[in-house]
């Protein structure tokens, strides 16, 4: 690539990254137009929304009011829990620094200092996206649901003020849940189905072992007090709840969370344009199949490179794919898994012919060729047998040598052709530990690093263009 281009798509893919970090941040915090509800369906009962929120509704009002927020954002709370899980040697202030720098909403970030709430978010991805929902749909409803499940704990004698939480009554309508110290933030631990007096059961829901009585137990403390101050914007002295006003707060004012989410289904997307070309990203989430998808591209007169990831925690199925074209040729190299086991593919075109490889987890490799000299095919199975063709005339490596259908030979034929040199009785497709067909895979990986086309996506064949992403 010269200079020139490199400096072309440099720019492109500045103006990109800073769409995608600046670009939802504007939409997120404006309230839905009007009061009516927005949702898809009918709208939740008073009891449908009494049995979501019942896991939160007992934590202190600022925790809330992150929870009810995030809750909207569920692809970057399992994308927050998992860095979290591969970064577990920061705390305190250089968790802080580092948390800053992502790209996540406010609420998400807060809720990083809270580990288990997160956790348990993440775990609980249907739960989490039907209170994003019930949030963003029916907000005030769910500010009732919240302090209906209040006045029932407390009636039942299981909500009180102790050396971690302070309950206060401050109208016949409102109880407030705050630290008893300001500086030290407990997590309630309870069980839904017993603490209120009345049972519910959450759908979707599966939360820590808790004992079998109403009440209401407390976690490590975690200390607030570097969160107080105004440095983070995202501490947590900015959250709160406004119970009259029906809605969390964030920076003292109306917070909804994702204003990108339609009503089961929710996405954001964006494009930059200069003088060298456009790039483009958009990315959603599917409820109802529990699948995470995003991509991106950015196109030149050079030509264009196009990404693209989906992940669904359910079925533990992943995708992804880097292709990219020009004047004179296109690539590609994908990635899928699922339950344990993983295929790579690549693809190199141009005028002169294409080839394509792939391999599996299980050890299986396979390679095929379009060329002025005809159509080729080899591969090895997980178990070991080889096969080739050529032209519709197939061979097996018999262990002394590649022996045709009839029994004439491979390595003295035109089959071998496409294949590199031949070695003494096979094919070099499988020489050594692979061969020039599955070790540098030249032709397929040309433009890509690592795993014949991996340069893009990083680990797993993908990624590296949203690394950290369980998407």
């Amino acid at each position: 690539m010269n200079s020139a281009l490199s400096k072309h798509i440099s720019t492109l893919l500045v103006t990109f990254a800073l769409l995608w970090a600046t670009m939802p941040n504007v939409a997120r915090a404006q309230q839905p137009s009007g009061d009516a509800y927005s949702g898809q369906g009918a709208p939740l009962s008073a009891q449908e929304l009494q049995a979501i929120v019942a896991p939160i509704a007992l934590y202190p009002d600022a925790l809330v009011a992150q929870i009810l927020a995030a809750s909207t954002f569920t692809d970057e709370i399992a994308a927050a829990d998992n860095w979290l899980q591969q970064n577990q040697n920061l705390s305190g202030q250089a968790l802080m620094e580092a948390v800053n720098t992502q790209s996540w909403d406010p609420s998400v970030k807060a809720l990083t200092q809270f580990p288990s709430v997160l956790d348990n978010m993440a775990k609980n991805l249907s739960w989490t996206s039907s209170l994003g929902e019930a949030y963003h749909n029916q907000a005030a409803d769910v500010m009732t649901a919240v302090q209906t499940l209040r006045a029932q704990a407390m009636a039942a004698g299981n909500l009180k003020s102790n050396s971690q939480i302070k309950v206060v009554q401050q109208s016949p309508q409102t109880i407030v849940i705050e630290p008893a110290n300001p500086e030290v933030v407990y997590v309630p631990e309870y069980n839904p189905a017993l603490v209120y007096g009345t049972p519910y059961v959450v759908p979707g829901y599966s939360g820590a072992d808790v004992a079998a009585s109403g009440v209401i137990g407390f976690g490590a403390g975690i200390a607030v007090g570097a969160l107080m101050g105004g440095g983070w914007g995202w501490g947590w002295n900015s959250w709160n709840m406004n119970w009259a006003g029906g809605a969390a707060y964030y920076g003292a004012h109306p917070y909804y969370g994702n204003a990108a989410w339609h009503g089961g289904y929710y996405g954001a997307g964006g494009s930059a344009y200069g003088p060298y070309g456009s790039a483009h990203y958009g990315a959603g989430y599917s409820p109802a199949t529990g699948t995470y998808g995003r991509g991106a591209s950015v196109n030149t007169p050079y030509g264009s490179q196009k990404v693209g990831q989906a992940y669904n925690p359910r079925t533990g199925a992943y995708g992804a794919t880097h292709q990219g074209s020009n004047a004179y040729s296109n690539w590609g190299n994908s990635a899928f898994s699922k339950n344990g086991q993983t295929a790579y593919t690549q693809h190199y075109s141009n005028a002169q012919g294409s080839v394509g490889t792939m391999q599996t987890s299980n050890g299986g490799r396979a390679a095929a060729s379009s060329t002025a000299y005809g159509n080729s095919f080899a591969g090895k199975t997980a178990s070991g047998n080889e096969y080739a063709a050529h032209n519709g005339n197939a061979y097996k490596n018999t262990g002394s040598g590649w022996q045709k259908a009839g029994g004439s030979s491979f390595a003295n034929s035109d089959a071998a052709r496409g294949w590199g040199q031949k070695e003494s009785g096979a094919s070099s497709a499988f020489k050594g530990a692979g061969g020039e067909g599955w070790g540098s895979r030249a032709d397929s990986a040309r433009g890509w690093s690592s795993r014949g086309g991996g340069g893009g996506w990083g680990g797993r064949g993908g990624g590296g263009g949203f690394r950290g992403g369980r998407r």
